[in-house]
């Protein structure tokens, strides 16, 4: 009988440090995490005081981070020659565990990654809130992020100049609420963090974007409060590359899938040298949120609009460590190999991860090929 490999520390701050490289809504990072060593378990659970009540109520925004969060836990599992099989909202009466990532063994022969890039822009993904160039994206880029978004079961809708126009007059419109709501304001503004803070959670004032001078791209506005920290005006692009991410339902579990898929959309782009920002203001208010939604197929719930294009890189906003994210509820165990100390967690039932044997190690029980943006995975 085969004796299971086990996971050394390297491997696991590894892991983690993927993982919290996710986009989430203001930086909040609202993740925690939880390894049992002994049976190769990363419990992903909810940060709930990292939370928006305001902005994000129903927590969508929140599972939409985490499972991005999750989507980049997988691919750094693979990169190790790990395979990892993922069950989403695992226990009912535990709801704030949102998924549990089980790596079940090396990977076989059949289930190299097929993504060239994909872990490596890990580390170089983040959302640039700075004007772009205009130039168009070459259409195989653009059906290779709608691939993407398919491969992990939600959907990339790439809008017309018409339904561009009308999907950014939504996002204005929400800017606007947000902007005369005192109560969101602050809420947005305690995540906006001064020059030179140590903090590893919230948007650096170096990290915000200045506004369109022109007015026709309606970035959010982080320091309306604060006008003195605000950047001068610049003329962003005229022509503006969206794109609408929406699942066939609404459930919590979905928003888990459109997290994934957002983070499989924003690395694909980025391995071709995109550049990636967010516009979640109309999903902020369930009037405009309904209004973007597509006439047809009937059941189209928006998630989120993705901006793209060639542009500055923008700059980056901090991250937590990963080794702080785990969250250890015993003593810590030992790898025998190397002496170091891992996380171990022993109040995890051991119950039965979904999934099937083969296929793309991208997504957990998807049989067949191996290239994940050719098949639908059942995430």
């Amino acid at each position: 009988m085969r004796t299971q490999a086990l996971l050394d520390a390297a491997t696991v701050e590894s892991l983690l440090t993927a993982a919290v490289a996710a986009p989430s809504i203001h930086n909040t990072q609202p993740w925690r995490f939880r390894l049992d060593a002994d049976s190769q378990v990363l419990e992903v659970h909810s940060a709930p005081e990292r939370t928006l009540p305001l902005t994000d109520p129903m927590h969508r925004a929140q599972y939409l981070s985490v499972g991005a969060a999750v989507f980049n836990l997988r691919l750094a599992a693979v990169h190790h020659g790990w395979r990892p099989e993922v069950k989403l909202l695992p226990d009912p009466h535990e709801p704030g565990l949102l998924a549990a990532v089980r790596l079940i063994g090396p990977l076989g022969e059949d289930d190299q990654p097929s993504d060239p890039g994909l872990y490596e822009a890990i580390a170089r993904r983040h959302s640039s809130r700075m004007p772009f160039t205009g130039r168009p994206v070459p259409e195989p880029i653009v059906a290779e992020m709608a691939a993407a978004a398919h491969a992990a079961d939600a959907r990339l809708h790439i809008p017309d100049i018409a339904g561009t126009r009308r999907l950014l007059r939504l996002t204005a419109a929400a800017e606007l609420r947000n902007r005369a709501h005192p109560s969101r304001t602050a809420e947005t503004l305690t995540w906006v963090t001064a020059p030179g803070s140590d903090a590893s959670y919230g948007v650096p004032v170096t990290a915000l974007g200045p506004p369109d001078a022109a007015g026709r791209m309606p970035m959010r506005d982080f320091t309306s409060a604060l006008p003195a920290v605000r950047r001068p005006a610049l003329r962003f692009e005229r022509h503006v590359q969206l794109a609408l991410l929406w699942t066939p339902h609404d459930r919590r579990e979905d928003w888990l899938r459109a997290g994934q898929a957002l983070q499989y959309v924003l690395l694909t782009a980025t391995v071709h040298g995109l550049r990636t920002s967010l516009l979640h203001q109309a999903m902020e208010w369930p009037d405009l949120r309904a209004a973007t939604a597509l006439p047809r197929p009937k059941r189209c719930h928006p998630q989120l609009l993705i901006r793209f294009g060639y542009g500055p890189e923008g700059a980056r906003t901090p991250r937590g460590p990963g080794h702080s994210a785990a969250r250890p509820a015993g003593p810590p165990a030992t790898d025998p190999q190397t002496g170091s100390r891992l996380r171990s967690l022993t109040a995890l039932r051991p119950e039965a991860h979904g999934g099937r044997a083969g296929g793309n190690p991208y997504c957990a029980g998807a049989s067949g090929s191996s290239v994940a943006r050719s098949v639908s995975c059942p995430w």
